[in-house]
């Protein structure tokens, strides 16, 4: 098969040289491209040599950022991952510069003053009117004192994000327990754990902290693991936080807004964060007839289980595991048994390639950062047989490649947890999509990274069925990546109103619980047989188990968030986040600061309410799927032109309304968590 001309760093030996390299020249060009921008007189502008100009000169840095960046997220080297630290603020507070720069805003002014600008087809004039707005929400008309300060203060924020970043990634801590403190834990778990003398090191790794905490009987250990997972980041980072909030309401105030969050969700579907806070409350006020309940069932099964009726913290996931097997008959570590990752990649591409047309091919030969990470090309299903029968050819015969349909996207999967690699899940575009200056279109390279179950000597990686959600999940951020066609930078890939981004995540969670579509790839590892029916209709009842207190802990993180960025945040984040945590029914663990290893404060600051939000949006879009049958091709193209290929060139609330065919409804939502 073809290769695709990815034009990004061979990972497999950068060096930190290379790497600095590379992104000052992204830096001179920007600079260079700029020059010529701001030179050309104005009456001779045109949207191809200012817009677009524009748009060339900060993809080089941009761009320079998506493919090197990263690397302080994954690189197994320190001086790489320092390296790409240093460059990445350097490159982001370049990018700062420029929404700053008055030249630029006087070229763009000028060609938007321009009778022709206003001929512009609808994606161009969107384009024009968010540079535009960039620009007054940068502060360029600000005095030049104020200005000053400005750029210090958001250069700041650069720094400080990255430092959270940076200690989390290296962050290493866990209990070690004794053999019979893993008593209620599987044998296959237990097998891959680290030893440390005669005992286990159970780390904060979610493949080990998830397991303890939803099987280990042991309530002071797992009492024990919350408390270490509820400081992680230390002392340092409930800093580096609380700078951070101080330093985003100063530049709200200087830019005239009454607070962060009313700075940052002008420009979210939800516009105020009254909009943002009624959505809130109103969500509280239905689901708590739902938290009185479950907690009731989790105390219950609880009990029976030989636990506390009380439910702190480090009892509810035990309490909860509990109440799946008793009443709903799925045990999750049964379950695991039938999930192997293989199969589950498997089920995930066929069930995607159904829907949406398309095929993975696994390219075996790819440049990339670690030996685990694994890279896959992206083709239309009518171009890949031929594709698919000549590489089995070669293969038989130990050939090394083959010829077919030419790819358009690619992405790498780095799926397992290491030292000082990001430790939860995203997917990020290494290589946005886009038109570029030739006129040509740009291939898109994206990379999922997760921290789920290894294998271990014995047995291949078995996936509890959380860890497959976010499989699927992760994966609907690849494809938005992937699929996107939209013609500008800025509105490349998943470039939409981040309360809406998620949504194509959330709707492709939904195949998880399809027992149709489950029971297609779920096989037992050793054996083969097919997940049996009493799984797959218990894993199916057990949807709403408890759904009422884990979306309440969603609305208490989300209120939190809120709080932090609101006029009347007082500056102390452990107090706000202990009110706000037992306002929500979960009283504060003394000595905690659970807001030190969230990396959602930085990035999602005041708009974590984004994920329930966007949840009301794919569970309704959802909806078309539940009518046409799950893996209907017809409702999967649709769907794909009218969201996916859409990026964000036009807004999240047009797209859902296009893929629907009416406005959004919340009634799905409802139902999804059992109201």
């Amino acid at each position: 098969m073809p290769r695709m001309a990815c034009e990004l760093p061979d990972y497999s030996t950068v060096t930190p040289d290379e790497l600095a390299q590379a992104c000052r020249a992204a830096v001179e060009d920007c600079d260079a491209r700029i020059a010529e921008l701001v030179a050309i007189p104005s009456g001779q502008r045109t949207f191809e040599n200012t817009v677009l100009a524009l748009e060339e000169a900060r993809a080089a840095v941009k761009e320079a950022r998506a493919a090197w960046g990263f690397l302080a997220e994954v690189a197994p080297g320190e001086g790489l991952r320092a390296a790409s630290q240093v460059w990445g603020e350097r490159l982001d507070k370049h990018m700062i510069g420029i929404g700053l720069d008055e030249q630029v805003f006087q070229a763009v002014h000028e060609y938007k003053d321009n009778a022709r600008a206003a001929a512009l087809s609808e994606v161009d004039a969107r384009l024009l009117e968010e540079l535009l707005r960039g620009f007054q929400r940068s502060g360029i008309d600000l005095p030049t004192v104020q200005r000053d300060r400005l750029r210090t203060l958001l250069d700041e924020l650069v720094e400080l994000g990255s430092g959270f970043a940076a200690t989390l990634a290296g962050w290493r801590d866990g209990i070690v327990v004794d053999r019979n403190e893993l008593d209620g834990l599987s044998e296959t778990f237990i097998e891959g754990l680290e030893r440390v003398g005669e005992g286990y090191w159970v780390s904060l790794d979610n493949p080990e902290y998830w397991p303890f905490m939803c099987e280990a009987r042991s309530a002071e250990r797992r009492r024990e693991l919350l408390e270490k997972n509820l400081r992680k980041g230390g002392v340092e980072n409930v800093a580096r936080l609380e700078r951070a909030l101080a330093v985003r309401q100063e530049i709200a105030g200087m830019l005239g807004y009454s607070c962060w969050a009313a700075y940052v969700l002008e420009t979210r579907m939800a516009k105020t964060p009254e909009v943002a806070a009624v959505f809130l409350d109103d969500l509280r006020a239905r689901i708590a007839p739902k938290v009185v309940a479950d907690l009731a069932e989790m105390a219950e099964a609880n009990v029976q289980a030989g636990g506390s009726r009380e439910m702190p913290q480090w009892e509810q996931p035990y309490a909860i595991s509990r109440l799946k097997q008793t009443r709903y008959a799925f045990d999750d570590a049964e379950a695991a048994q039938y999930l192997p990752l293989e199969a589950c990649l498997e089920g995930l591409f066929a069930t995607i390639g159904a829907v949406l047309g398309v095929r993975f091919e696994e390219v075996t030969d790819a440049s990339v950062w670690h030996p685990e990470v694994r890279t896959f090309d992206v083709v239309e299903a009518a171009q890949v047989t031929q594709a698919a029968q000549a590489r089995q050819a070669t293969q038989a015969t130990g050939g090394a490649g083959s010829a077919g349909g030419a790819p358009f996207g690619r992405f790498h999967l780095d799926l397992y947890p290491r030292p000082d690699k990001y430790k939860h899940a995203m997917a990020l575009a290494l290589r946005p999509g886009r038109r570029v200056a030739d006129g040509s279109w740009q291939q898109p390279v994206a990379v999922m990274l997760a921290n789920l179950t290894r294998p271990s000597a014995d047995t291949p990686s078995l996936l509890r069925h959380a860890e497959l959600v976010t499989l699927f999940h992760e994966f609907g951020h690849v494809l938005h990546e992937v699929l996107a066609r939209a013609e500008h930078l800025r509105h490349s890939g998943a470039e939409t109103e981040i309360d809406f981004v998620e949504a194509p995540s959330q709707m492709l969670e939904h195949w998880c619980w399809e027992p149709a579509v489950l029971g297609s790839f779920a096989r037992h590892y050793r054996t083969g047989e097919p997940m049996p029916n009493r799984l797959l209709n218990g894993l199916a009842a057990a949807k709403t188990a408890a759904s009422g207190v884990l979306t309440m802990q969603q609305l208490a993180f989300a209120t939190l968030d809120a709080a932090y960025h609101s006029a009347g945040y007082s500056g102390d984040s452990t107090a706000t986040y202990a009110r706000v945590y037992a306002q929500h029914g979960d009283a504060y663990v003394e000595g905690t600061h659970l807001q030190s290893g969230i990396t959602h404060l930085f990035g999602y600051d005041a708009a974590y309410y984004s994920y329930l939000w966007s949840k009301v949006l794919g569970d309704d879009m959802y909806t078309r799927f539940q009518q046409a049958g799950p893996l209907d091709p017809a409702t999967g193209a649709h769907y794909r032109r009218t969201v996916l290929e859409r990026g964000g060139s036009v807004g999240g609330v047009t797209m859902v309304r296009d893929f629907l065919g009416r406005d959004p409804s919340n009634e799905a939502f409802l139902r999804d968590i059992g109201l």
